[in-house]
């Protein structure tokens, strides 16, 4: 099967355990959210994958290759980081050609389309770009490389909202014309809610959730309607949050709910993916 498979991976930075033990398959053609809190381990499993680092123990395979220092395997992969490490005088046209040596799929044209559809101008050098078109560049490469295995560490950095839902448009778009594994690390959960089709959690360098979004939006439901309603219905049960509005509240819990188990005044929506985290990643 083709995919990204993590085996028994861990890693130390002196005393600091940053990955222990995790064990994880990115299949092909699936778009991931890889969620967790600052420092749980996400930008370091996405840097062992590209080989920027080695890991203590364990070892990475891409589509059944060992990828340490395998060119073949490393080239399925691009991964876009907070980083920029393009020259800084070189202009955007110039890099999209060189990524061109190096990735021989890269789609100039639609690169350059791209350009246009975000108002960034290719003859801009690097240097002269904001942190949002910093960013915008950066992904335009992402999906111009036509390599099976995206990995984008906090892609939309600086990004305005309207720049964000564009690119969130695009993405779907380049995801339907041309299907691929993307794996999406954000802390903006909520917006990438409804792009991902497997959620994966990281808390202390340890995988504690993998599962399609669907099933995880299923452990859990809200329900809102007047406060002493819902206080009264979700006496005993395992609240995640609780949100109030003058007399009214809306109250999220863990569990599955039965039909007909909420009283008819007050009404169920689906669980919301950032709250569900949040608590999973309570310490």
């Amino acid at each position: 099967m083709k995919a990204i498979n993590v085996n028994d991976i861990s890693m130390q930075f002196g005393d600091v355990t940053a990955l222990n033990h995790v064990n994880i398959s990115f299949e092909s053609n699936k778009i991931y959210g890889l969620l967790g809190r600052n420092g749980a381990g996400k930008s370091t499993l996405l840097n062992i994958i590209t080989n920027k680092i080695f890991p203590t123990a364990g070892n990475i395979t891409i589509d059944g290759e060992a990828s340490m220092e395998n060119d073949n395997a490393l080239g399925k992969i691009y991964c876009m980081t907070e980083k920029t490490l393009y020259t800084d005088t070189a202009k955007i046209k110039e890099i999209f050609k060189w990524s061109k040596l190096f990735y021989q799929e890269f789609d100039e044209e639609y690169a350059n389309s791209l350009c246009v559809k975000f108002g960034l101008n290719a003859n801009k050098k690097v240097k002269e770009l904001s942190t949002g078109y910093n960013s915008i560049f950066k992904l335009i490469i992402a999906l111009s490389v036509n390599v099976p295995y995206i990995l984008l560490d906090e892609p939309v950095l600086g990004l305005d909202a309207n720049h964000r839902e564009l690119f969130y448009k695009v993405l779907l778009e380049n995801y339907s014309n041309n299907p691929k594994t993307i794996i999406i690390s954000t802390h903006l959960i909520e917006e990438v809610a409804d792009l991902i089709e497997q959620v994966v959690i990281i808390k202390q360098g340890e995988v504690i959730l993998n599962k399609p979004t669907e099933e995880v939006l299923q452990m859990g439901y809200c329900v809102s309607g007047k406060a002493e309603d819902v206080d009264a219905y979700t006496a005993g049960k395992k609240l995640l949050s609780v949100e109030n509005l003058g007399g009214l509240k809306t109250a999220c819990l863990l569990g599955n709910v039965s039909k007909g188990e909420v009283p008819q005044n007050l009404q169920v929506t689906k669980l919301d993916l950032q709250k569900l985290f949040i608590q999973l990643t309570n310490v």
